[in-house]
This record gives structure tokens, sequence and C-alpha cells, in this order.
């Protein structure tokens, strides 16, 4: 089992990775004026999404559920395992956010984007906080 939660965690940095980056070249996208940026990061965004997120968020989740299946479905009634409750909350909050991007992705394919870059900073900020909670909550286990 200890195979399967290192290559959780493995996913789980890609996934991020790119949760990170996508919103940061929407901040770029978002900025530019010229058509040759516009259509190179359109190929970025795609490549990114397409080649590296959804993969990554996929593996991650099977691997979790591999995870919980073998190791913690049998306490998930506990009140002692609450902090997987939220944790799962958070990764689902997480999907919300990643088919956000996803349709993101695809406003600025179709050069219909009406945010600004200032949007995309903040827009940018979320997953942080969603993996300190998660990060917190699997190794601290506060509640």
């Amino acid at each position: 089992m200890l195979w399967v939660k290192a290559f959780h965690v493995i996913f789980m940095i890609s996934w991020f990775a790119g949760l990170f980056y996508l919103p940061r070249l929407f901040v770029y996208h978002a900025s530019s004026s010229d058509d040759a940026s516009n259509e190179r990061f359109k190929i970025m965004e795609r490549k990114l999404f397409y080649g590296i997120m959804t993969p990554a968020a996929i593996v991650t989740s099977i691997l979790g559920l591999w995870l919980i299946y073998d190791y913690a479905w049998r306490w998930l009634a506990e009140s002692s395992m609450f902090w997987l409750h939220i944790k799962l909350l958070l990764v689902i909050l997480l999907y919300i956010y990643h088919w956000y991007c996803w349709q993101l992705v695809k406003l600025f394919k179709a050069d219909k984007n009406h945010h600004s870059h200032v949007y995309y900073r903040w827009f940018n900020e979320i997953p942080v906080f969603m993996l300190m909670g998660i990060i917190i909550l699997v190794i601290v286990k506060p509640i």
C-alpha cells in the first residue's frame, strides 16, 4: 500500500502543478494583445489541461479510491475519520475548480474571455488554500 500512497502523492503533485500554472497562463493570456501570443497561450493551455492536469487528476482519484477501499472504507463511518470526509469534500471542490478551468480553456480558445488578468490573479489563489487544507487534514487530522 505504500507504493499506492506514494504514487497517489506523486500524481496529486502533478495535478496541483497544473492547477497552479494554468490560471497563471490565464493571467498572461488575458494580458496579451497580439495574435501570436494569443495562439501560443491557447496551445499551452490545451496541452497543460489535457496532457498533464486531467490525466494526473484521474490517476490521483483512482489511487485515492484504491487507498480508501483498501485502508479507510471501514472507518468512514467513525467520528475519528471526520478529517477524511472534509478532505474528500475539498477534493470534490477541486474537481469543480478543474471543471471551471476547462470552461475557461474553451472560452480562451474561442476568443470569448471576458475576465481581466486581475480576476485570474485572484482565481489562481484558490488551489493554494485547498492544498493547505488537504495537507493539514491528512497530516494533522485536527477533526
